[in-house]
């Protein structure tokens, strides 16, 4: 499969499962299209070319009542939660419920709030977004993503801004929600070490296509340059520090000058 915008082709050649029950993390430098392929798992850009399935179904080939009825499957944690600002924890939760379903008031007031206390946020369900802290508002946001019982949770850099108690939180969380909910879980993230310890595949991203992929300890022990230098996070390797540029005695003007 090959995605991207218009006549630009952001990854190429793209040939990846995500196994039932699994979490399945992308990794890769930053614009490399970790989040395009998010957005080609949801359908909202179709493939250049190939193809992109959920369960069996061909995305490209639903009609609109056919998309709704597969992301109704799906839960989406967006970078930094995205809640709404002006409804308190519990609508937020509440909101997708209320959206695409007919259940009563009393169903769904049970379900937000078992919801809320599996992130362990029973007790701030009256809080505004404002009121609670970054780690909290990713957890709220995360019990939004699963009000459906989604069968697919995508995760766009859930661990981005935390602190190190509120990371460890929020990974835990992510692992320990898949397996009680037999959930399929993708996570875009940069924290290699969060990330590794609880994905069960690992897919990097760079130069427009996948270049490695396997379980975390294949990764680490990978004999790629490109993936020993992310993996490790050295200043030196395929990726430069410094840009294609002109030679620096042409730029500053030092033609010609005398030593």
């Amino acid at each position: 499969m090959c995605c991207g915008y218009g006549d630009k082709t952001i990854l190429a050649d793209v040939n990846l499962k995500l196994p039932r029950g699994h979490v399945l993390a992308l990794i890769g430098t930053s614009g490399g299209g970790k989040t395009t392929l998010l957005r080609t798992l949801t359908r909202q850009i179709t493939p250049l070319r190939g193809q992109a399935f959920f369960d069996g179904q061909d995305l490209a080939t639903l009609d609109q009542a056919g998309l709704y009825r597969v992301r109704r499957r799906m839960g989406m944690l967006f970078q930094f939660g995205a809640l709404f600002t002006d409804l308190s924890v519990f609508e937020n939760v509440a909101f997708p419920l209320r959206e695409h379903t007919n259940l009563s008031e009393a169903m769904i007031r049970d379900l937000v709030l078992l919801k809320l206390n599996a992130v362990g946020l029973r007790g701030s369900r009256d809080l505004m977004p404002n009121e609670i802290s970054g780690g909290m508002s990713r957890r709220v946001a995360l019990a939004r993503a699963i009000a459906l019982d989604p069968d697919l949770v995508l995760y766009d850099e859930p661990f981005a801004g935390l602190d190190p108690i509120s990371l460890g939180v929020a990974s835990r969380l992510i692992r320990d929600l898949n397996d009680a909910l037999g959930l399929t879980s993708v996570i875009v993230s940069h924290d290699i070490h969060e990330t590794f310890a609880i994905a069960d595949q690992v897919a990097m991203v760079a130069n427009g296509r996948i270049v490695a992929q396997g379980t975390p300890d294949e990764l680490r022990h990978s004999s790629d340059p490109l993936v020993q230098q992310f993996v490790g996070a050295h200043p030196d390797g395929p990726v430069h520090f410094h840009q294609p540029a002109a030679p620096v005695i042409q730029d500053f003007g030092l033609q010609g000058a005398s030593a």
